[in-house]
């Protein structure tokens, strides 16, 4: 009798100690915010894609004629619109800084080298049936934008916009009247673009994208020079381009998971 006395009121105790017990134990802490990933930091990669762009040349017809038989002799006007396409490649180097406490906010500097042409034939009316093939390359397109995202966790959808620049080489070839042409001309044309995309971290310093980016550069002369005839002439070309591309960056210094 007297153990199960003892027993019965060991148990008792246990049964009220426990609750206390528990209520004295430290919860399990939550992971904090701050570890998980973070956008802030720098990074630098690469990217590929393909590009299409616009340029309505204005006025190859009159350069060439009014190269032969002098200025004034062509009237009319005629603007050649070169769709070129093609592959782009390159690299680009930023950095962002994540904060309330989704929102990223980035610079980033990008340059994409291009097999981007097209030709286009145009008929010589003052000289038939002569033709002059306009051909257009972009073979540079460097950038420098500012970009905002926002981010879910690991994954950043993001817009971006600012300065941009095309390396343009022209060419305007052909005979007329049995003597043989090539005209030539380079542009530099500084313009804006804008874009978006999203990028995905998929490891620590490691993450994938995809992106759209428009080009606007605007109406510009370009000066077409033919050496072997020493005829030189303006044309007014304007232009526009079209980029998507995917690619890889490594991040360096920003937070982990």
């Amino acid at each position: 009798m007297r153990k199960l006395l003892l027993a019965n009121a060991a148990a008792l105790a246990m049964a009220v100690a426990g609750p206390v017990l528990a209520a004295d134990m430290p919860l399990k802490a939550e992971t904090p915010f701050a570890a998980r990933f973070s956008w802030t930091g720098c990074y630098v990669g690469g990217h590929v894609g393909g590009g299409f762009g616009r340029k309505d040349i204005t006025d190859p017809v009159q350069l060439v004629q009014d190269s032969f038989l002098g200025a004034g002799s062509t009237v009319d006007v005629t603007t050649v619109s070169p769709s070129p396409t093609g592959v782009v490649i390159g690299g680009q180097i930023g950095c962002d800084y994540q904060f309330a406490p989704s929102w990223v906010v980035g610079i980033e500097g990008a340059a994409s080298g291009s097999t981007m042409r097209n030709t286009r034939t145009v008929g010589l009316p003052l000289s038939p049936p002569d033709t002059a093939l306009v051909k257009a390359n972009t073979d540079f397109l460097p950038s420098l934008t500012v970009r905002l995202g926002y981010a879910i966790d690991n994954v950043l959808l993001y817009a971006k916009g600012g300065v941009a620049l095309a390396g343009d080489k022209y060419d305007v070839t052909g005979s007329f009247g049995g003597t043989p042409f090539a005209f030539e001309g380079l542009d530099n044309r500084v313009g804006w673009t804008v874009g978006g995309g999203v990028d995905w971290a998929f490891t620590h310093h490691w993450s994938a994208f995809v992106e759209y980016d428009y080009y606007q550069f605007g109406h510009g002369n370009v000066l077409m020079s033919d050496p072997v005839n020493v005829f030189s002439g303006l044309v007014d070309v304007k232009q526009n381009i079209q980029v998507v591309k995917v690619g890889l960056n490594f991040h360096v210094w920003a937070a982990g998971w």
